[in-house]
């Protein structure tokens, strides 16, 4: 399938403006995105709608100057009016040369499905709304949707003396969500959700964590509070594993490494985390594309393997202005490296503890401290699941958690754009 020329010749034209108005260096992006969703509210269908925006995303760059716009009108009274924002806006910009843009990427991405199928929507939401009747009655959707997405979009980009680069992506894949809590009696579980992307959402119910997710919630309906404070380990669901590797991008990126505060930035081609740790991307999953947004192809890689950390992750401007390697990476799209052992066992090994679902660290120290609360979690004492906790706070290091990583589940959660075991990890403080 070829894409069509709509958004390409967008963005040639929002391109020519941006040089005719005295920019020396652009980058443009023209795209169109349908959707087709289904929604549940209470349990209940509540609407089915489809929709097709435009969006219009532009940098420019003269004296050193940057600023980016963006906007959605695709006319050339539309198109104009982004310009003419652009310019004003780059006129009081700070002059800085590690302003600059991609030159000589190539890249036509085709992938996934192009029409939406609604009866298979509906039929993965009816599959999913069968399943909670006969295993989690109690178990509230307050939202939930399935729904089909296709994005196509064209970004191009201009710089003296260089070939500019063409970027196209014509990408289709399903999403689902659910939210929601469980309630018995005058009791409430606290809310939780679960959701993902793929091809196809046959099977929803076992997809993306959603079972699991709503038959804890059921029984977290009753909590307990952990009573003691202790020194012990942690069990952490995939939904808390993706607060740590969060963390750890972050410090990989353009900020901490432009202001000096990564504890990373002398740490590559060493081991920085477990051993047992091996994180590779996925930029091919469902919803994820191999192109960064400031327009290079980003090419595969491995970030830690087994615990050593491979490259630093600074952007075009990053790089320009640490003087560090670039290395382009996509925006989503990572899987960690299952291991080898079940959940169970993992569980079973933990004397004292918590399986954890939610992590709530709000925004760690620059060297990885933080204490936190853990939600819709479950004490585990003697190698047994206990009671649901009520809100319970532990204390550590992210950076030393890496570390402390004993065991990697067997098991893992496909979301699409990330795929993620469970992690035991020790030395928590327990409160």
């Amino acid at each position: 399938m070829t894409i069509e020329l709509a958004t390409e010749d967008t963005a040639a034209q929002l391109l020519a403006a941006l040089r005719a108005r005295g920019f020396e260096m652009a980058q443009v992006s023209a795209s169109e995105s349908r959707r087709c969703e289904l929604n549940l509210a209470h349990n209940e269908p509540s609407l089915l709608r489809s929709n097709v925006s435009h969006r219009l995303a532009a940098t420019g760059i003269v004296g050193g100057r940057r600023a980016s716009a963006e906007g959605n009108r695709v006319d050339a009274q539309g198109m104009q009016a982004l310009v003419e924002e652009l310019w004003s806006a780059a006129a009081s910009a700070p002059v800085d040369e590690a302003n600059a843009v991609s030159t000589a990427q190539e890249a036509t991405i085709v992938r996934g499905a192009q029409e939406a199928d609604p009866a298979a929507l509906a039929a993965a939401l009816r599959e999913l709304l069968d399943w909670r009747a006969a295993n989690t009655p109690a178990m509230m959707m307050e939202e939930a949707l399935a729904a089909h997405v296709r994005v196509r979009s064209h970004t191009l980009t201009h710089a003296p003396g260089g070939a500019g680069s063409r970027l196209a992506c014509d990408l289709g894949w399903c999403e689902a969500s659910v939210f929601g809590l469980a309630r018995e009696g005058g009791q409430t579980s606290s809310f939780n959700g679960a959701a993902g992307t793929a091809d196809a959402l046959a099977g929803l119910p076992q997809r993306f964590g959603i079972a699991r997710m709503m038959r804890e919630l059921v029984q977290q309906v009753r909590t307990q509070s952990l009573g003691e404070r202790f020194v012990g380990d942690v069990v952490l669901a995939p939904g808390a594993v993706e607060e740590l590797l969060s963390w750890l991008m972050t410090q990989l990126g353009d900020g901490p490494l432009i202001d000096g505060s990564s504890i990373y930035r002398e740490r590559v081609q060493q081991p920085i985390a477990s051993p047992l740790l091996t994180l590779h991307s996925r930029w091919d999953a469902p919803g994820c594309v191999p192109l960064t947004a400031d327009a290079f192809v980003a090419p595969a890689t491995t970030l830690l393997d087994a615990g050593v950390l491979t490259q630093l992750t600074p952007s075009l401007y990053g790089s320009r202005k640490t003087g560090l390697p670039h290395r382009p990476v996509a925006a989503q799209g990572w899987e960690l490296a299952a291991g080898e052992t079940p959940l169970a066992d993992i569980i079973a090994g933990v004397q004292r503890g918590a399986l954890v679902d939610r992590l709530s660290m709000g925004d760690p120290a620059p060297n990885g401290d933080f204490s936190g609360v853990i939600k819709n979690s479950f004490a585990i004492r003697d190698g047994q699941v206990g009671h649901a906790l009520a809100e319970t706070m532990i204390a550590g290091n992210v950076a030393q958690m890496l570390h402390d990583v004993r065991a990697v589940s067997r098991e893992r959660i496909d979301g699409g754009s990330q795929a993620l075991p469970w992690l035991r990890v020790g030395g928590l403080h327990f409160s």
